[in-house]
């Protein structure tokens, strides 16, 4: 496929099939560098890891779509969780990795946190997504103690924060 080197965002809905399809393809990535990461579990905490990476439509804020053309590139949520506004699934297809779209989406989301009012956004990351860790980094998140939902099942997560 030859990659489209333009790309816009557009806001869509949680259940737009590109959207679907993105978050798809972030579970088979989280799942290969995951794979083997929290050992011989029992089912019971795996369970209520799924529940606290689930996200609720009722919570969603904004979904938004890098496209490249026609093509879905990339994908964000922003969504209240709690008190808190929380940047969650974001994806950039293998393709169009390099073109600036995670930090297009990244900015995209905080302006939709800042227009409705938040004061900081917050977000859940892992030691397995390096990229990711930069990333956030680089756009002057800074570090912060692992938050719920994710303290119980994943007290090893990278969270970080920014202020708005």
């Amino acid at each position: 496929m030859e990659r489209d080197l333009t790309w816009h965002i557009v806001e869509t809905a949680y259940d737009d099939p590109r959207a679907r399809d993105l978050r798809r393809q972030l579970d088979d990535d989280l799942g290969a560098r995951y794979a083997g990461f929290h050992g011989d579990e029992p089912d019971a905490r795996r369970r209520a890891r799924a529940r606290a990476l689930a996200t609720h439509p009722d919570e969603i804020v904004a979904t938004l779509v890098a496209l490249a053309g026609d093509t879905p590139a990339g994908h964000v949520i922003v969504r209240r969780l709690g008190d808190e506004w929380e940047i969650k699934r974001l994806i950039v297809a293998p393709p169009f990795r390099g073109l600036g779209i995670a930090r297009g989406l990244v900015s995209a989301a905080t302006d939709a946190a800042r227009t409705g009012g938040a004061s900081r956004v917050i977000l859940q990351t892992g030691l397995q997504q390096p990229e990711s860790i930069a990333l956030y980094s680089s756009m002057g998140f800074t570090r912060i103690p692992v938050y719920e939902p994710y303290a119980e099942t994943m007290p090893r997560s990278v969270c970080f924060a920014l202020d708005l």
